[in-house]
């Protein structure tokens, strides 16, 4: 999976996971870096090697792998610090992503399938699609939906089609208790969370109705400040999206070695291609992310200079 891997991230790789011990094979996951606390619930989580702070095991793994799916992202440097010995490793790569242009080079089968909500989506579709619908028990169940509900926002985004529903639908008759899933990923923050998000809106959201964009940043000196952690900042971004008549959110975050971004739009607003032109990054549509080496004064400067040129589009 990704870095700092998210619900859909975790999900598919555990949900597949799942799926293929139950046909007799070893299985490992592989997480480049660690993850949220709020999925430490998943099953099968407490298992997950992760690679900064097991280079050795977790390479050992590599090295022994025939077969290797790599889910969720669809180019190699978004391993991080896996993405070199990724590149030497001469077992079957396979993907299974939902991002717009995948480094085909890099895998020798699979797919980016950009019309899908999920990753998570795409493994239901692979277990049931090869025969073995019987094998979906309530631990494959409980990963997929998860995927399912964070990237679709709770099934809010336009990624959620017909097929996402049936696909809940199946999961609740074999089992799913969708609350307590629901329960786990969003009502289970710490109280500094909550009170960096009351601080974030009423400080440092800057709204540009020219351009119909939202802004918000937060320094490094501020996640030291509320003792942020990962995954503490996961959703802050679509706040900026819920003020009326605002199109365009980006979220700028000062992390230790790079500037991160999220990018969030409605309607016919293509972040993706602002993520790769302006900030070396990319993603869906209408949620992609960013990076930038500048100072978080700097990649600021950069945001509200850009943002100019997308005046008409966002109008």
């Amino acid at each position: 999976m990704h870095q700092k891997p998210d619900g859909d991230a975790m999900g598919s790789s555990l949900g597949l996971y799942h799926f293929l011990v139950q046909l007799g094979h070893k299985v490992t996951v592989i997480s480049p870096t660690n993850w949220a606390n709020f999925l430490n619930w998943m099953p099968g989580c407490k298992n997950v090697v992760e690679y900064d702070s097991a280079k050795e095991k977790a390479q050992a793994i590599l090295n022994e792998t025939d077969v290797l799916f790599c889910l969720d992202f669809n180019v190699l440097h978004r391993t991080k610090h896996m993405e070199a010995p990724l590149q030497t490793l001469n077992c079957i790569k396979v993907l299974i992503d939902h991002h717009e242009q995948p480094q085909v080079a890099a895998f020798q089968y699979g797919i980016s399938d950009t019309s899908k909500s999920s990753t998570c989506e795409m493994v239901y579709d692979f277990i049931v699609e090869s025969g073995y619908s019987s094998k979906i028990n309530t631990d494959v169940a409980e990963c997929i939906y998860t995927g399912l509900m964070t990237d679709t926002g709770s099934f809010r985004f336009p990624s959620t089609t017909a097929s996402v529903h049936r696909i809940v639908a199946h999961l609740k008759e074999i089992g799913l208790q969708h609350s307590k899933v629901h329960e786990a990923i969003y009502d289970s923050s710490l109280e500094n969370r909550l009170r960096l998000i009351g601080y974030a809106l009423l400080n440092k959201m800057e709204v540009y109705y020219e351009y119909n964009t939202c802004l918000m940043s937060i320094s490094k000196q501020e996640l030291l400040r509320f003792d942020i952690r990962t995954g503490d900042t996961e959703g802050l971004v679509n706040y900026l999206l819920s003020i009326q008549g605002i199109r365009f959110g980006a979220l700028v975050i000062d992390r230790d070695e790079e500037r991160k971004w999220s990018f969030r739009s409605k309607g016919d607003f293509d972040v993706n291609t602002f993520a790769r032109k302006h900030f070396e990054g990319g993603g869906h549509f209408n949620a992609a992310g960013g990076r930038s080496s500048d100072s978080l004064e700097n990649t600021l400067k950069k945001f509200k200079q850009v943002i100019k040129e997308y005046k008409e589009q966002l109008q």
